[in-house]
């Protein structure tokens, strides 16, 4: 991919977060440039949404440091909020509402003008290809229709750094073609992505530099093409290939021992989740 930059929208200093005795970000550091796509990966279990729930405001770091456009997350987390969207790796609808109705719900709760939330209600759901089904309730959507509505809700803010975590997580190869071609689009029109996945295929067609997290700490960050050069006994090895070589091929399964309370926020929602 191309890129296009003008200095970091996001930087990250030793960023922690200790839930007891048990570190599930251990003083991670990395960039991200404005105008980027950064993939961000690692096993179940390595602190990835962890960490994008403290850049996003939702969790308070132990220890560390992260700014947003020159904002603490933590001393100016509302200034940090007016300027990113969120599609977390669970869907944040409500069933019994439309998807208008939804979209009406959260730009509302976001404190948006009725004119901005129309108008921007129909730029969206026209762009995610849900014209049809805008007068549907959401309970009877797919995954992957639901998913459609849960980025335009993310989008609802016109934010300038959107976080996609698993964004195409068990959705059919065409929708999944559609959130890939869209997250393209949404790139190039200038909005930076930090974008986590499993699938290695993806992260490395989408992404513009890649940080891989393992156990709490960043472990590798660089181009998916340096990257692979750390794999010297395959001619042509893949992300797939770099990514097993330095996490190890051992299953990372994952119970629900360790669980973190989030609070209520600016996303509209409390939940109970994994530490992942």
């Amino acid at each position: 991919m191309t890129q296009n930059t003008i200095g970091n929208i996001l930087e990250v200093r030793n960023l922690t977060k200790k839930f007891g005795n048990f570190v599930a970000v251990d003083q991670v550091t990395f960039d991200i440039q404005k105008g980027e796509i950064f993939g961000f990966l690692g096993p179940n279990g390595a602190g990835k949404s962890t960490t994008i729930r403290m850049l996003t405001t939702l969790l308070r770091p132990t220890s560390g440091k992260a700014t947003l456009l020159n904002y603490d997350i933590v001393n100016q987390s509302d200034k940090v909020r007016k300027h990113i969207g969120l599609v977390a790796e669970k869907i944040i609808l409500y069933d019994r509402l439309t998807a208008r109705e939804n979209l009406e719900f959260f730009g509302n709760l976001f404190h948006l003008p009725q004119t901005d939330i129309k108008e921007r209600t129909r730029k969206w759901i026209a762009r995610l290809d849900m014209e049809n089904w805008v007068n549907a309730q959401v309970g009877t959507f797919s995954t992957g229709m639901k998913q459609r509505i849960n980025i335009a809700r993310a989008l609802l803010t016109e934010p300038d750094i959107l976080f996609l975590d698993e964004p195409t997580l068990g959705l059919d190869p065409q929708t999944t073609h559609l959130i890939r071609q869209f997250i393209r689009e949404l790139n190039e029109q200038g909005v930076t992505i930090l974008l986590t996945t499993h699938d290695m295929l993806e992260a490395e067609e989408l992404s513009n530099r890649i940080a891989i997290i393992d156990h709490g700490k960043i472990v590798a960050q660089d181009t998916a093409e340096n990257l692979k050069k750390i794999v010297s006994e395959k001619d042509h090895p893949t992300l797939e290939d770099v990514f097993l070589q330095i996490t190890g091929t051992q299953i990372r399964d994952t119970g629900n021992e360790r669980m973190t309370p989030t609070h209520g926020h600016r996303f509209g929602f409390r939940k109970t989740s994994r530490v992942r």
